[in-house]
């Protein structure tokens, strides 16, 4: 006679195209293609409908959005809390960093055998604009966390520390969960280079600039406007290809209009085909600032496995280089005209073995069994 699988809950954002949403998907999906019975839930908390909703459903998986929004604290915990006594479950799974201390206080008392904190990033911000309850609640809500919680898990190591905030870790409770990267998105893909130019409106022989993310301030899309600026002073094929959406869209646009180079910039949105525009690019530019650090990186893993060269900032770790990677890593502070020089340096070099990447990852923890293994065993 089979056990049942662990009843799970994933407290989350909503189900978009956000990087834990689409990860955990990945993962879900993984464990059914395998015939491993996984029995999950989401509950977004921003209480609204997902695009990938359906998508979750279809690998039986619920989906339950909060009846109302994470700003009204105290509606919401009872919301929560209800919901995880309707569903007695076995595991609460929090994807939230520090706001994980709300869900883990929801489920404060109920008997849930294990409560999780997934700490996706190492900005440690909160949902204020108040600066000063930032500052006032950040301690007391690490501090609620790292008492309740049965694992602290990571996606780095240095996403994993920050949280500790200087706390050694403590074995079998704080650990670091690299994601799953599936490497057949980026096996089964055209790589036809004229199509990708002729979609966006290119010349046959541009050489592509490819910033892949959300145009946010953490990820400095300006900066690469004006390192686009300096390149093309070198080598005028240069393009650059914003593949993403943001609240920097039209600032990005207005950049490059004052840098005399909106000719030369696309801004393109999600693409669902990302691997293929990958792999008909030239390089991966993510100039993020030093500070606060990229929590890990996925598109840098992506990039890698899509034959890339990359152009980084000192604001992403080590964790999502491979052995294979071909990069070159700068301060912010050096300047557009070094940022451009380096990639005419990386540009006269041969491009990464696609092939190696994907072995490295093969080998690596982000390699999908072995990554799946190891979710489980957190969950256990």
């Amino acid at each position: 006679m089979h056990s049942r699988p662990q009843r799970l809950l994933h407290v989350i954002e909503n189900l978009d195209r956000g990087a834990v949403e689409t990860w955990l998907l990945r993962m879900l999906r993984h464990a059914r293609e395998r015939n491993i019975d996984l029995d999950w839930t989401f509950y977004c908390a921003l209480g609204r409908p997902g695009s990938l909703d359906q998508d979750a459903r279809a690998l039986a998986a619920p989906v339950v959005s909060s009846p109302v929004p994470i700003g009204h604290k105290a509606a919401f915990v009872r919301a929560l809390r209800a919901e995880l006594q309707r569903g007695h479950y076995d595991v609460l799974h929090c994807h939230h960093d520090l706001v994980s201390a709300v869900y883990l206080f929801a489920g404060m008392g109920l008997p849930i055998r294990r409560r999780i904190v997934h700490v996706h990033n190492a900005d440690e911000s909160l949902p204020t604009p108040n600066p000063l309850k930032q500052v006032l609640l950040r301690e007391p809500m690490r501090r609620f966390c790292l008492g309740l919680a049965d694992r602290i898990v990571g996606i780095s190591d240095h996403t994993l520390d920050t949280f500790l905030g200087g706390r050694s870790r403590r074995s079998g409770r704080d650990i670091v969960h690299y994601y799953g990267v599936d490497t057949a998105r980026f096996r089964d893909v055209s790589g036809d280079r004229i199509a990708l130019r002729r979609k966006f409106n290119l010349p046959h022989d541009a050489l592509i600039l490819l910033f892949g993310g959300r145009l946010v301030p953490e990820k400095d899309p300006l900066f690469v406007i004006e390192v686009l600026a300096d390149l093309r002073s070198a080598e005028p094929r240069a393009f650059a290809v914003f593949a993403g959406t943001g609240d920097l869209a039209d600032a990005v646009r207005a950049k490059a209009s004052k840098y005399n180079v909106a000719s030369a910039v696309r801004l393109v949105g999600w693409q669902s085909n990302m691997p293929d525009v990958m792999r008909c690019s030239d390089w991966f530019i993510l100039p993020r600032p030093e500070k606060p650090m990229e929590g890990f990186g996925l598109a840098v893993v992506e990039a890698q496995l899509a034959g890339l060269r990359l152009l980084l900032s000192n604001g992403i770790a080590n964790d999502p280089l491979l052995p294979t990677a071909v990069f070159r890593r700068l301060p912010r502070a050096a300047g557009s005209q070094a940022w451009a020089n380096a990639a005419m340096d990386l540009f006269a070099m041969d491009p990464p073995s696609i092939q190696d990447a994907m072995s490295a990852l093969d080998r690596s923890p982000m390699q999908m069994d072995r990554a799946l293994a190891h979710l489980l065993s957190i969950h256990g």
